[in-house]
């Protein structure tokens, strides 16, 4: 499928790219904060169905101000149906495993996202990557579980399935970026592409919030409303599609590898907000995750299949 991707495969990341990468991780790991501090007064699945309705909202009005097209046919109807069929059981895997196991294991597992990206990257896209890249995914990973920490010796059941649920939320993300790049959709606005998967999602996650029973019982706060609008404007309508533009544009295994610093964002960003405890093991953590990056998208000669 070498062919489908173009130029893309195997591109390396400019400096721009990587600027953009490092706020969409920004962005995505303050947003985890976000989430936690609106849980008390929207619970999670309506939070995400919110946020995706909302978001799709922004996507339409930015479509319309670039005079893009979602509504034409060009042969992404089905790739973009499954994606957003993928993305939205993403979310109802990640939301309902941080019920069950800790939010610093669940992130850890979480980011399984980029092997499997990797892994099909060799497989559909025609990208390969060397021994050291793979090393330096590895050292990356390292990094993030030893910055999140993963306590919990007197594991159980109950929380290895939260775990087990983590690990295929992530494995669908990494899907979703494989089928963005090995479809039509590689060759589809940005816009679209996004479009399907948030309004897929829409459904999928009000009927797990209705078969959840959740309800809000008061009226939100400003902060709350506030932060609802960073995940579903900023987070959903311009960092998703951002994502997604470079996604369309770069190697996706070295643009995914990029995705590990998104949890060190949020730990930062659980310290300053929330005053969780910040341990020394993160900047020894931070420097694995940089070194790990710098192993992936060290210059190389990139073999074709």
């Amino acid at each position: 499928m070498a062919s489908t991707v173009g130029g893309s495969v195997g591109r390396p990341l400019t400096a721009g790219a990587i600027a953009l990468m490092l706020l969409c991780c920004f962005s995505w790991g303050f947003n985890q904060i976000a989430v936690k501090l609106v849980l008390p007064e929207i619970p999670p699945f309506t939070q995400a169905a919110i946020r995706s309705a909302a978001g799709l909202l922004v996507l339409l009005i930015i479509a319309w101000a670039r005079g893009v097209r979602l509504f034409q046919r060009d042969g992404t109807l089905k790739a973009g149906l499954f994606a957003g069929l993928l993305f939205g059981l993403e979310f109802v895997l990640i939301y309902y495993g941080l019920t069950l196991t800790t939010a610093s294991r669940g992130v850890v597992f979480l980011y399984v996202a980029p092997f499997v990206v990797a892994l099909g990257a060799y497989h559909f896209l025609g990208e390969r990557l060397r021994a050291i890249q793979w090393a330096g995914l590895a050292l990356s990973f390292a990094g993030v579980a030893a910055a999140i920490g993963v306590p919990q010796p007197n594991v159980d059941a109950k929380v290895l399935l939260g775990d087990l649920m983590l690990v295929g939320g992530g494995a669908l993300w990494g899907a979703t970026t494989l089928i963005v790049k090995a479809s039509p959709l590689q060759r589809a606005p940005a816009e679209k592409g996004l479009a399907y998967q948030v309004a897929i999602s829409i459904p999928i996650l009000a009927f797990a919030a209705l078969v959840s029973g959740e309800t809000i019982d008061k009226v939100p706060s400003p902060l709350s409303l506030a932060l609802m609008a960073y995940q579903s404007i900023w987070v959903v309508g311009l960092t998703f599609l951002l994502w997604f533009s470079l996604v369309m544009t770069y190697s996706a295994s070295k643009l995914s590898a990029f995705t590990f610093f998104t949890p060190l964002f949020g730990v930062a960003a659980g310290y300053l907000i929330l005053h969780e405890p910040l341990t020394p093991a993160f900047g020894f953590a931070a420097l694995l995750v940089m070194a790990g990056l710098y192993l992936v998208n060290r210059p190389g000669r990139v073999a074709a299949v």
